[in-house]
């Protein structure tokens, strides 16, 4: 006759529960957060971030469709840089800082500009987020646009670049700075985009920070 502690050694083990998927999406934007912050968007893989999730990494491309919509949905950005960017260049060069501009002011005032407010108050006090929005006007974006346009001084373009789009965004939808919050879209264009412009393809003159 066998012991308790027999059956009980006879018995399978009971494995740990399956993740659902929203168990594995939640699992993956937690680690996606924590190595894009660690390694930047460049550095960071697939692989590292599903390990570091626990789970495996074709889940990425299987709810995000690779890395760069993981980062977007991690980010809470709702435009994807892949489709964003082509369209952008889409058109005369001395149009750029235009295209930019009505295609940010339409996706943030489509959503009632309530998800740039989050992020920006995601992104105070939360050096996570803080690191991952640097990664994406820096990377994701601006210096894309700029590789394409082969503008000289690209780190600098990018950090005046983003005074005006963060700035507008910051101002509009944020701490609603009026007339700008409720200027519409030709308004906004025709005050910030030659601004915008110079920074992206203008002489930047002797410009120089320490």
């Amino acid at each position: 006759m066998s012991s308790a502690a027999d059956r009980d050694n006879d018995e399978p083990k009971r494995r740990g529960r399956r993740r659902n998927g929203a168990d594995t999406k939640s699992a993956l934007l937690t680690a996606a957060r924590e190595v894009f912050a660690e390694q930047g968007y460049e550095s960071a893989t697939v692989r590292t971030i599903a390990g570091r999730a626990g789970v495996d990494p074709a889940m990425v491309n299987h709810w995000f469709g690779g890395k760069e919509g993981l980062f977007l949905a991690a980010m809470r950005i709702p435009v994807n840089p892949a489709d964003l960017v082509p369209e952008l260049l889409d058109g005369p060069p001395e149009e750029l800082a235009e295209r930019i501009l009505r295609r940010f002011v339409s996706v943030w005032d489509g959503a009632g500009g309530g998800q740039f407010a989050a992020l920006v108050r995601s992104v105070a006090g939360n050096e996570i987020a803080v690191s991952m929005l640097r990664d994406f006007v820096r990377n994701v974006l601006f210096n894309r646009l700029l590789q394409e346009l082969g503008s000289d001084r690209p780190d600098l373009r990018v950090a005046l670049c983003a005074t005006q789009v963060v700035g507008l965004g910051m101002a509009r939808y944020v701490i609603h700075l009026e007339p700008l919050a409720s200027a519409d879209v030709d308004t906004i264009v025709s005050s910030i985009a030659p601004n915008l412009q110079r920074y992206l393809t203008g002489d930047l003159g002797e410009v120089t920070f320490a």
